[in-house]
């Protein structure tokens, strides 16, 4: 039987379906594909353009190419030879993916946006706002959503630890590609630090900070980007509600009622910033025991308590969303880098909060709860 002969236009069709993994774009879409040579017997050589000479996805680009290519019929042996851009490529790949802005702008801030945005908020530290957040992100990732995670606790970072992840961002020009673990891309200082270094800044830095991860990362088209905050209402709340006027605050609480209280206090920043309410997540609600009984560790109610209290201050719905059990695993799944609603997904804690990933990424986008802004005041 006549050996069939590999065209350069099937080559160029099987790379067409090979996505870049940072920027989830076909790679000849991105200007990536140096050439394609073809010999008589049958083997083909591949040339493919990095973005950066350290590119840290440098062999899976190659496998996902190799193998691309090996499945169309007639090609032999495949050999794939790297190059990087140069200045004047790198400037084209960010002018087709960000547009020829002088300034990046915050995508998410744009009007016509589809992204639900998050800020997940607490008034005490220590109540497992992390653990809420990076659970949520990956139980939603394993929905089918493409989720975002910005790690906005500048002096508490604890997001890449939780995500099981050290990988460093790529940087095309001014364009920041964020990593990605567990199917849900994640920014945050910790991946700009040496060590376990501490970050001593002032609030305009902080300002400054959180413009650069929400313009300057590439984000891509996220269904839903949550941010964790750091405890309080200091100046990432504020500048959340100055750059992401649409972002919508997620409060959480233990039920002890000390927190709760602090807890409501962080939510009833909405008032002044005109910031919708989601809900409240109650977090270690009870400790389940052997024998099945429950061991209320941190008291009872709060959670409930809080959303009683948002909703009769801004006058609108403010949703208890679920409570969180207490479990050892979901601090040992955290340490480990794999969270609870992956590495256990049955346990109770985790059960729960693949519940309230499922409440958050159905809702509709709407204007239930936000103040508009309009004076009633006749003149």
């Amino acid at each position: 039987m006549d050996r069939v002969t590999p065209t350069e236009d099937a080559i160029r069709t099987a790379l067409s379906r090979v996505n870049d993994p940072e920027i989830h774009k076909p790679i000849t879409e991105l200007g990536m594909v140096k050439g394609v040579e073809i010999s008589t017997d049958g083997s083909v050589d591949i040339g493919i353009y990095l973005t950066v000479a350290g590119c840290p996805m440098r062999n899976e680009i190659t496998e996902r190419v190799t193998k691309a290519v090996s499945d169309v019929p007639g090609v032999g042996a495949v050999r794939v030879a790297l190059d990087v851009m140069d200045d004047e490529q790198r400037t084209e790949l960010r002018k087709s993916l960000r547009g020829d802005a002088a300034d990046p702008v915050i995508p998410f801030a744009l009007p016509g946006s589809l992204t639900r945005v998050y800020a997940v908020a607490s008034g005490k530290g220590g109540v497992g706002k992390s653990s809420v957040t990076v659970n949520l992100a990956v139980a939603m990732a394993a929905k089918g959503l493409s989720v975002g995670v910005l790690d906005a606790d500048i002096y508490g970072h604890s997001i890449p630890r939780m995500m099981g992840t050290d990988a460093v961002p790529t940087q095309v020009e001014k364009m920041i590609m964020p990593p990605q673990s567990h199917g849900v891309k994640l920014i945050s200082i910790a991946q700009f630090t040496t060590g376990n270094a501490p970050v001593v800044w002032r609030g305009p830095m902080l300002h400054r900070a959180l413009q650069q991860f929400l313009a300057d990362v590439f984000w891509g088209d996220l269904d839903v980007l949550l941010l964790d905050l750091p405890p309080g209402t200091g100046d990432v709340a504020i500048s959340v509600a100055q750059l992401i006027p649409g972002a919508e605050i997620l409060v959480v609480t233990t039920p002890q009622q000390a927190a709760a209280e602090v807890a409501e206090r962080a939510g009833a920043i909405a008032l002044q910033t005109r910031q919708r309410l989601v809900g409240v997540v109650e977090n270690m609600s009870w400790l389940e025991l052997p024998d099945g009984s429950r061991m209320e560790v941190f008291g009872s109610g709060g959670g409930a308590a809080v959303a009683e209290r948002l909703t009769k201050a801004v006058g609108a719905d403010v949703p208890l969303l679920g409570q969180v059990p207490l479990e050892t695993k979901v601090r040992e799944a955290g340490d480990a880098g794999v969270p609870i609603v992956l590495s256990d997904p049955e346990s109770p804690a985790a059960v729960a909060l693949s519940a309230i990933a499922d409440k958050l990424s159905v809702r509709a986008r709407g204007l239930a709860g936000m103040s508009l802004t309009i004076n009633t005041r006749s003149a």
